[in-house]
């Protein structure tokens, strides 16, 4: 059947739909990553985001149990240049095509991707409206440009559990490395706070050492500080970080009275509940092959990344140190309080996917919790 993609500037891809049909709008981003398209439909970051994957083939290895980083897709719609309609794997239990028909998720094949990553590059990420039912380019234009923004919308609450929960389930030691574990006869209790957090995330906790309660992004400090934690956890999420003042107040509550670790949105929120200040990416950062900088031991991680917003360093000092740098572009990829037990990252060192150089970190926020 087929699709058309429209951009707000007019920008037009014609091709075929591989997925639900209908009409969806959001903001149209790019992903670098030459794997895990499964792990980055279901990463609940993507709430609000058409993301076109730069490899051109997806879909050939299927869809598995053992691969989502929540129960359902979070994106608005998927872009692929070649989508392939047979899966050849081992673990697969479904083709890519029945697993987003089966959640009502749209997706277009057929178009070029490379034109329209080039396109993202000069212009920025720009809304853009998916139909197979509307197939009139001033039509789905003007629609686009209707279309809210990420930062119009509290997606956080739209990903976020609605009550607390424990994770109990450890990485598989098959499919990736585990880090150092929590010596001693306590298990570090963990709060974290659910801005859209990823599986991996909870699981390199788990086989960390750490007891892990898993609570909504609205949970105020009071109820955190309750449950009697050894650190809190802040997870990433979609959006602009200053949709969630609730969090952004719970935090700045938090701080000073428990190690905190943030990575991803949760770094954004850390850095505005210390009366910093962030700024939109031009297209954001996007994937699994990412350079960042350790400034204390110049080492270089490829690191996994999927954030819009950058912080900005200046508008902390005095209060935090840049850790880690991009690159890239030599964004701010990681901070450290200079008195506080409280440190946070822009990056995703619980990968899934994308390489493990980062996990590390997580052995830090338990030594943190330890000692």
């Amino acid at each position: 059947m087929e699709a058309i993609l429209v951009l707000e500037d007019g920008a037009t891809f014609s091709g075929q739909s591989f997925g639900a049909r209908g009409e969806v709008a959001g903001e149209v981003v790019f992903n670098t990553g030459m794997t895990g398209y499964q792990e980055i439909i279901t990463d609940p970051s993507y709430r609000g985001q058409m993301v076109t994957m730069t490899y051109p083939h997806i879909g050939n290895t299927g869809i598995n149990q053992d691969d989502p980083e929540s129960a359902r897709p979070h994106l608005r719609a998927l872009i692929v240049r070649d989508a392939s309609r047979r899966e050849s794997n081992w673990r697969s239990r479904q083709t890519l095509l029945q697993y987003l028909n089966e959640h009502g998720i749209m997706a277009i094949t057929g178009i070029d991707t490379r034109a329209l990553t080039r396109h993202l590059r000069r212009f920025g990420a720009l809304r853009g409206v998916l139909s197979t039912e509307d197939l009139s380019p001033a039509s789905l234009r003007q629609k686009a440009l209707a279309a809210p923004t990420t930062s119009d919308v509290d997606l956080v609450a739209e990903v976020t559990c609605p009550e607390p929960y424990e994770w109990t389930e450890p990485a598989d030691e098959q499919w990736q490395p585990v880090p150092a574990q929590a010596t001693g006869a306590s298990r570090p209790h963990v709060v974290a706070y659910d801005c859209g957090i990823k599986r991996n995330i909870l699981r390199q906790l788990v086989a960390c050492g750490c007891r892990v309660t898993v609570v909504p992004a609205s949970t105020p400090a009071g109820e955190a500080l309750a449950l009697m934690p050894d650190g809190v956890f802040l997870s990433n999420g979609p959006g602009d970080p200053e949709n969630v003042p609730y969090t952004i107040d719970s935090v700045r509550a938090l701080m000073g009275q428990v190690p905190i670790f943030g990575i991803c949105l949760g770094h954004q929120v850390l850095a505005l509940a210390a009366g910093g200040k962030k700024y939109k990416l031009k297209f954001g950062h996007h994937g699994s092959n990412h350079p960042v900088k350790d400034l204390s031991t110049n080492q270089i991680a490829i690191t996994a990344q999927n954030h819009n917003f950058a912080v900005d360093i200046d508008s902390l000092r005095g209060e935090f140190a840049l850790t880690h740098v991009n690159l890239y572009d030599h964004t701010v990829e990681g901070m450290r309080h200079l008195s506080l037990p409280v440190f946070s990252v822009q990056y995703h060192p619980e990968a899934a996917p994308g390489p493990h150089d980062a996990n590390p970190l997580f052995g830090e926020f338990v030594k943190l919790m330890t000692e």
